[in-house]
């Protein structure tokens, strides 16, 4: 009891204090041969009051050498800094007021010391190469005041390359909470090299196959080379992860379906965008010319759907004006990254458009636009949206701001309503993938939306968005490498919607530290390591073997209560 009471109030000391103590510090002066260790005596006098009252029944746990009620700290390792009086002049006056106020080490000095190693400066790519296992980018707007600091300071030094903790401190306190969750691993996905790597895998999979037609039915898009194949992935705390040709522009098409619908749904609420679209797969071509029973398209995710979506949007304004509305919330969504415009693809989408133009007349006969729509202008529209551009990276971010309930994971704004992000992804599963979409929810279990270009918007909500984009595509108009590298990344991962994130032992689990698999997280309750801990001297549970229970011993283990007769 005296050993738990005494515990407990070393647990209070700790909390009064910073929470997280520096690595390898607190050996006693005598113990060690490091001479530069200093003490600071302990701020709370509650806990002192506590500690003095357990002092005689502890005092045999404390080193001889030790004074009561101090704690020594470490501050030098082999090559660390000599602490010397020059150093304690250069000490900026913050963390001279925390050492004598007996405070531990700032967040400043603990990433310091994660990174240095024990060395007494650290070279700038060092620390880079570090922020950059954790999944950020140096270009993150988030880290930009640091970035620039960093380049400013380096500027400054004697050798332009390394960095001391005073200079470091000062580069890095502008940012110090998103760097410290970075390096605690207290991200989403805490082991991301390793995740990285096997996204790699699954890319260098789909990259062999050779399957599918680039379309043609629109004359730009079938320039594109039928080798180009790119991934990128950007999760809901800003860590980004790029391979192939990710950096060349292509046009979103039907991908940016979804993307207009939460524009409208945004601005007018899911009841009145929904009073001229429906929710339901309609089972048909996404260009069929057919509506439901109440004369409505069935859903904003073909192109019927679609052409009314786009009547939706900024009511009343030009074509000019509502064309930059939209642009703006898609720079938003991509957190500012790039988003184009492919006047050729525009003008070739115009050029061969009949069948939208037979669609558009369509909607028009059954009165389907809001009163005093111009159907021929919302047709101009509704192909230069088709022909907005993005990169594969751009686009990731964009299907990243739908996983993160409408906040853009890079800028931390607010882009979206949780409204329109619900309904959003709830479209894109049902309905979002033409006439794969009931075996793509299936299968994969996620929200998507695919593009003739060769795009696929994946969205995995509260983790992370991707894009893959391969021009070839199969006979439904879906990206074949896409569609694999999809498939693939749920079987690898417990990404599909229905896997039992309990239960479901035979997937990695990416956004525990280090994938473990759920088995090796949880296990069946050991009643006899319990009993054992409570101090219970008769045993009450007795486990039972298989065969007797006929159920699978790689997966169940099984305990029956003892009757009072077996306990005594």
């Amino acid at each position: 009891m005296l050993q738990f009471r005494f515990s407990t109030v070393l647990k209070e000391l700790s909390q009064s204090n910073l929470k997280r103590p520096l690595t390898g510090i607190a050996r006693s002066k005598s113990s060690s041969p490091n001479p530069h260790c200093f003490r600071t005596s302990c701020p709370d006098a509650r806990v002192i009051s506590k500690l003095k009252t357990l002092h005689a029944g502890v005092h045999r746990h404390r080193p001889p050498c030790v004074a009561p009620w101090t704690r020594a700290f470490c501050t030098k390792t082999d090559g660390a800094i000599e602490s010397t009086e020059q150093g304690k002049k250069d000490e900026d006056p913050t963390t001279s007021k925390r050492r004598k106020a007996g405070i531990l080490p700032s967040l400043e000095d603990l990433l310091f010391y994660t990174i240095a190693e024990g060395q007494e400066k650290i070279p700038a790519h060092k620390f880079i190469t570090a922020l950059k296992a954790t999944g950020l980018r140096t270009s993150d707007p988030r880290l930009k005041e640091c970035m620039d600091m960093l380049k400013v300071t380096l500027q400054s030094t004697s050798d332009g390359v390394t960095l001391d903790r005073h200079l470091f401190k000062k580069c890095v306190q502008s940012n110090i909470v998103l760097l410290t969750q970075a390096f605690r691993k207290k991200f989403v996905i805490p082991d991301f090299q390793s995740f990285s790597s096997h996204i790699d895998e699954l890319y260098e999979s789909a990259k062999d196959l050779n399957g599918g037609q680039v379309a043609d039915y629109i004359p730009q898009l079938a320039k594109f080379s039928p080798d180009l194949w790119a991934v990128s992935l950007c999760t809901v705390d800003g860590q980004r992860h790029t391979v192939g040709d990710t950096k060349v522009p292509f046009c979103l098409q039907s991908c940016v379906k979804p993307l207009k619908y939460a524009i409208a749904v945004h601005d007018y609420g899911t009841d009145y965008v929904h009073r001229f679209i429906g929710k339901e797969p309609s089972g048909l071509r996404f260009n069929k010319l057919f509506l439901d029973e109440d004369d409505k398209p069935h859903n904003p995710m073909v192109n019927a759907g679609a052409i009314v979506c786009t009547s939706l949007i900024k009511q009343g304004a030009g074509n000019a004006e509502r064309f930059d509305y939209v642009m703006n919330f898609l720079q938003k969504m991509a957190g500012n990254e790039y988003v184009g415009f492919s006047n050729a693809t525009f003008q070739s989408e115009r050029e061969s458009g009949d069948r939208n133009f037979a669609i558009g007349y369509y909607l028009k006969e059954k009165k389907c636009f809001p009163e005093g729509t111009d159907m021929t202008s919302i047709l101009d529209f509704y192909f230069q949206l088709c022909s907005i551009e993005v990169t594969c990276e751009s686009a990731s971010v964009m299907a990243a701001t739908l996983a993160n309930g409408g906040f853009c994971p890079i800028t931390g704004e607010r882009v979206l309503s949780p409204e329109a992000v619900r309904d959003t992804l709830s479209l894109m599963h049902s309905c979002g993938m033409y006439d794969f979409s009931g075996q793509f929810a299936f299968h994969v279990g996620l929200p998507a939306k695919s593009g003739v270009a060769g795009g696929i918007l994946l969205v995995v909500p509260n983790v992370m968005g991707v894009m893959c984009w391969s021009p070839p595509l199969d006979k439904m108009g879906n990206s074949v490498r896409g569609i694999q590298f999809c498939t693939d990344l749920v079987s690898v991962f417990n990404f599909h919607n229905y896997d039992n994130l309990r239960h479901f032992a035979k997937k990695l689990d990416p956004r525990r530290e280090g994938g473990d698999q759920r088995q090796h997280t949880f296990q069946p309750m050991d009643y006899e390591s319990l009993q054992q801990e409570l101090a219970l001297k008769n045993t009450l549970w007795k486990k039972v073997s298989p065969t007797e229970t006929h159920e699978d011993s790689s997966t169940t283990v099984v305990y029956r209560m003892g009757s009072v007769g077996e306990r005594n």
